[in-house]
This record gives C-alpha cells, structure tokens and sequence, in this order.
C-alpha cells in the first residue's frame, strides 16, 4: 500500500541526482532526452550552475522535473524485485507533472515541453518583481481565508502546505500591506519567498488560458497509477477529469492538505517522496501520523529501501 509523491519548486539545488547520473546510463539517456526535447542545456544547469539558472523559474521547473523522474525511472528498476505496489501518484504544483509521466499519462518528451513552456509563462506572467510570494508560518489555510476575507486583504491564498504553514500570493504592495494584520494574529514568521510572480492566483490567469493551448496538443492516455490532483484534491484515473484539473492548475490553490488527507481516506499506508530534497517528507509529517515516510534523494536513500531499512 504505497504511494509516491513528487515535490515542486523549491526543492531545487546544484547537483541533485548527480550519483544516479554518475551510475545509470538510463539517467544520461533521460538528461539527452529532456535536452533533445526542450533545446536546454538542462545537465549544465543542474551541475555546473555558475549563473544561478537553477532559481530561475524558467529553467528550475525543468530541473527538478529532470532530477525527480531520473530518481524514478531507476526506482522502477527495482519495484518488482522487492515487491513494491505503488496505488496512487500526486505531485505538489510542478510535481504534477513528474507524477503524470509517472503513471504514463503523458511522456517524458511531452512533459519536457510543457515544462519549459509553463517555466517560460510563469516566469513572464507579470512585471517583473511586481508580484510575489509569502510563506505564513503559524496559522492553517481556514485560519488565513478569514484573516483575508474580514481584512478584505487583495491577496490569495496559493498553497495549503501543512496546518501551520500557507503560503499566499499577491502584488507585492498588498503582501507588504497585510504583514503587519497577519503578526497582530500571532504568527511565527512571515516569510517573502525568492520566486518571480504571484503563481497560484488570479494573476497566473493569463498564463494559464496560454497554458492550456499547449495542453490541448498532447493527447493524456489512461493512468497506471491513479492521480490526486492538486485542483481538487481527488483521486482520479479518467484522462479527460486529470487533463481538466491540470488545466486549472496554474491560477488556483494547491490544495496539499487536502490531497494527503484524501490518502488517508483511501487507506493509504505508506508514502515514498521521490526527488530533491524531502520538504514533501515534513509537510505530510505536520499534516497527518497515519504513514510510514521515506524518501528517495541519493542512491543510499534507494538502497535503504530495496534492503527495507
């Protein structure tokens, strides 16, 4: 009974998945292939980062997603030997994407493209260093709705990430307008994050009406695995109802909490992260006790699994 998830941005840094890379040589033919595919220098990027690319949403989406699917392509090489069913895959907002190649929804090729373009809309969806993200430490997503609503606050809620952290999106005016009703309510930090715009909100809106004409080209195939989506937070094997939420991604909140919970309701037991970094490991730890945790970042966090430590 386990399920894999796929984290987003900000799990980024230089030299993820370098050992598989060094090991696999499926892992080199996946790095030609996203290169092939979305004419980046993505192994450069990844590697040998002396201009700060890597946190440049234009090519961080491509990034990760390059890193997270290596790390999986070479999990699934030891998924049977150890006897390993996966029942569900949900990514937290560009992990959506790692997780419908995942379960063979779209391919690695259409993903790489629709990655760079979404990095490219994102990135240029409002004036430069207009728009922006805060990370409020302290209060769950109910907690902040109110807060917004009773202050008629112009910002939004992007990602319910945990019951005590919710980031927000919004101009930067308002964001700095509403720090000081936010600390009147006791909030341990309230954290301007290093992203280029308000992703997840009305301004995203543009971009995602964009979005989706480059969606309409790929053709999304029946799921191995069943997919909770970030849009609604449901668990969904029908192509066309995971193409819709796809499609409403964009400008709409991640509703994380909510995925995990929905989990938790099919009985899932067992939770791999797979990718970067383990942020995804501690928000689901601060959202619910119900599973056994691990996560895949190194080749010794693989092999700890396959000898089931």
């Amino acid at each position: 009974m386990t399920s894999l998830v796929f984290p987003g941005q900000g799990s980024q840094y230089i030299g993820m998945a370098k050992d598989f890379y060094d090991e696999y040589v499926e892992v080199r033919q996946i790095f030609e292939e996203i290169e092939d595919s979305s004419k980046i220098k993505i192994k450069d990027i990844i590697f040998n980062d002396s201009s700060n690319l890597i946190n440049i949403t234009q090519f961080t989406q491509l990034a990760i997603f390059c890193s997270s699917i290596s790390i999986y392509e070479i999990f699934k090489k030891y998924q049977k030997k150890i006897n390993l069913n996966i029942n569900y895959v949900l990514g937290h907002s560009l992990g959506e994407y790692t997780a419908l190649v995942s379960s063979n929804i779209i391919t690695i090729n259409e993903c790489s493209k629709l990655l760079k373009v979404r990095g490219e809309l994102m990135q240029n969806s409002y004036k430069e260093n207009l728009s922006g993200m805060v990370a409020i430490i302290g209060l769950d997503c109910q907690s902040v709705e109110k807060i917004i609503l009773k202050n008629n606050l112009n910002i939004e809620v992007a990602n319910d990430n945990s019951p005590l952290q919710v980031v927000i999106s919004g101009i930067k005016k308002d964001l700095s307008e509403a720090e000081e009703i936010f600390l009147q309510h006791g909030i341990k930090r309230y954290q301007y994050l290093n992203v280029s715009a308000a992703f997840h909100s009305k301004i995203m809106k543009n971009a995602e009406k964009e979005m989706k004409t480059y969606l309409n080209k790929i053709q999304f195939k029946k799921p191995i695995y069943p997919i909770i989506s970030n849009y609604d937070a449901k668990c969904s094997a029908n192509p066309e109802i995971i193409f819709n939420n796809l499609s409403n991604q964009m400008s709409n909140k991640v509703k994380w909490v909510e995925s995990i919970k929905c989990l938790e309701s099919l009985k899932e037991t067992n939770i791999i992260e797979i990718g970067p970094g383990k942020i995804l490991t501690g928000l689901i730890k601060r959202i619910s006790n119900k599973f056994t945790l691990s996560n895949i970042n190194s080749i010794k966090d693989l092999e700890n699994i396959i000898n089931g430590l």
